[in-house]
């Protein structure tokens, strides 16, 4: 997939998405909204996206950081500031953009940057217990020859999230992706198909457990499947402010180069 063409399909989504009108009554109230709205909004610390967009004329900054134990040596590996910039659109839609990550670890290569990713998020509709969302996105050309992308990659996932109660609920992210390997590793593409489960817990207002179950088909060129497991908590101290932490750990595979690893973030709502 040539630039060219992953920006004129990203068109194609915007012009699509922005045509596409709320499918269920008004009269429900929207599960995105609300005094805790921040705690659905967010897409961290999860490897899943959250099925609710920013709303129109808002803006959420997610910030992180992550030390990991990596599989193939005793070495470690630190990521920040995983940032993503998401901007609330009409009709329902959101544009994400994804800042290139800072990549520090103890083996060679010691350092670089990730690749720069964009793209859209439409919130089809909901009910009183479900809310469904689709979203593409399109890694760029970009990064570091050790930690960036040789060439473009898309990924399109679908979102559902059911409400079982006022304390339990489950999402569902099923996606497919194209991506490369950085430069330094060949730079080859190829193709999976990533599930993602995640059970949420609200304790209360303000804080919310979760734990998560993810996975790809392939976690690289001529490589079979991985699947890790994280869980954390988050915790919102102001409305337009939400903290978490995080952990996760390697079920099988090679998904992400880590054996475990410890996290923290925030997001800001603007």
């Amino acid at each position: 997939m040539t630039p060219k063409q992953t920006w004129k399909l990203f068109g194609i989504f915007i012009i699509h998405f922005g045509m596409v009108t709320n499918v269920f009554a008004e009269t429900i109230n929207n599960p995105c909204e609300g005094p805790s709205a921040l705690l659905n909004i967010v897409n961290r610390p999860t490897v899943a996206d959250s099925a609710c967009v920013v709303p129109f004329k808002e803006a959420v900054l997610e910030l992180g950081f992550q030390y990991q134990q990596l599989t193939h040596s005793a070495g470690y590996q630190q990521n920040f500031p995983e940032a993503d910039l998401r901007i609330g659109l009409p009709a329902n839609n959101e544009l994400v953009i994804v800042l290139p990550n800072y990549i520090h670890q103890s083996m060679t290569p010691h350092s670089g940057f990730a690749a720069t990713t964009m793209g859209i998020k439409h919130e089809i509709g909901y009910t009183q217990t479900w809310l469904s969302t689709v979203e593409a996105l399109f890694t760029l050309p970009s990064g570091s020859a050790a930690f960036g992308s040789q060439n473009t990659g898309a990924a399109v996932n679908g979102i559902i999230n059911y409400t079982f109660n006022s304390t339990f609920n489950l999402s569902f992210m099923f996606g497919v992706t194209t991506q490369t390997q950085s430069k330094l590793n060949g730079g080859q593409r190829f193709t999976s198909i990533n599930p993602d489960l995640v059970l949420t817990y609200v304790l209360n207002q303000k804080i919310n457990f979760y734990g998560e179950v993810y996975g790809q088909s392939k976690t690289g060129p001529g490589e079979g499947s991985g699947f890790n497991v994280d869980g954390g908590i988050l915790y919102l101290p102001l409305s337009n402010l939400e903290v978490d932490l995080e952990v996760g750990q390697r079920m099988s595979g090679n998904l992400n180069g880590f054996n475990h690893y410890i996290g923290t973030g925030m997001s800001i709502l603007f």
